[in-house]
């Protein structure tokens, strides 16, 4: 197996678990808790859950069919940007970033088409229950709600009156409650900005000179294993036909060399 090869394999495998991951979650979350139920772990961590129509961390911009429409398209745009890193054989860990975005997004993406279709509606007093598909809560196109349940209130307090926003009021930090997806787009942008962000640099400007040129960019791609070993048995061959010529050309001297000493006599 090539190294290529490999890298397909794990980035496959990772996006999966990924979603297998935050789906257990999720649906354990939908089906045994209530609409604001809070499980305590400690003062700082809470399994609270949610539903937003909206983006990650519960944010809400335009429409619940755009932004479902608009998390498919990222999905499949950083699906083809993972083939094109695997082709380049890029470094591990800047695809292993990638694939924990391309996972979340996914993730997201399958409460909006799935949940809504398969769940009935949770409430602060119900659990929702599992359904018949096409029988949930919103059988709209994509219009399912996304489940967030974790909840990190990490310090709670009043803040001066001195300061000029938000003086003399409650504050809670950190407020949001998201999920497991969220947490995988968030650490993967957070490790690309800290740990990879001459390389994505670096991608991002070939891509434009790319697009600008025409050129397919085939002559930046970094060798795979078989091209490496095609090469090295090509060299081999090579040097063998080298190693025969001037074996050939010896036998020549040393015949040549016989003949005149032979005339000589």
């Amino acid at each position: 197996m090539t190294v290529k090869q490999k890298k397909t394999v794990v980035a496959a495998v990772l996006i999966v678990a990924l979603l297998v991951i935050d789906q257990i979650i999720k649906i354990w979350v939908k089906t045994h808790m209530t609409l604001g139920e809070q499980i305590v772990i400690a003062p700082w961590f809470r399994i609270q859950f949610i539903e937003n129509r909206g983006m990650a961390w519960g944010m809400e911009l335009g429409s619940k069919l755009f932004l479902s429409l608009f998390r498919i398209v990222a999905v499949g745009f950083i699906i083809w940007y993972i083939v094109s890193l695997i082709r380049r054989n890029v470094k591990w860990g800047y695809l292993t970033m990638i694939c924990l975005i391309c996972a979340g997004a996914a993730g997201n993406i399958f409460d909006s088409v799935v949940y809504g279709q398969i769940f009935t509606a949770s409430t602060p007093f119900d659990v929702a229950q599992l359904v018949p598909w096409g029988q949930g809560y919103n059988t709209q196109l994509l219009s399912g709600s996304v489940v967030d349940m974790f909840y990190f209130p990490l310090w709670h307090g009043t803040l001066p009156d001195w300061m000029p926003i938000g003086g003399g009021r409650e504050f809670t930090f950190f407020n949001a409650i998201f999920n497991f997806a969220d947490a995988c787009i968030t650490v993967g942008v957070i490790c690309l900005l800290i740990f990879y962000n001459k390389t994505l640099s670096t991608d991002l400007d070939r891509d434009k000179r790319k697009g600008r040129s025409g050129d397919d960019g085939s002559e930046n791609d970094a060798p795979d294993d078989e091209t490496s070993d095609t090469e090295e048995v090509e060299a081999s061959q090579a040097s063998s036909s080298a190693d025969a010529d001037a074996a050939t050309a010896a036998a020549s001297d040393v015949a040549a060399t016989t003949d005149t000493i032979t005339e000589n006599k």
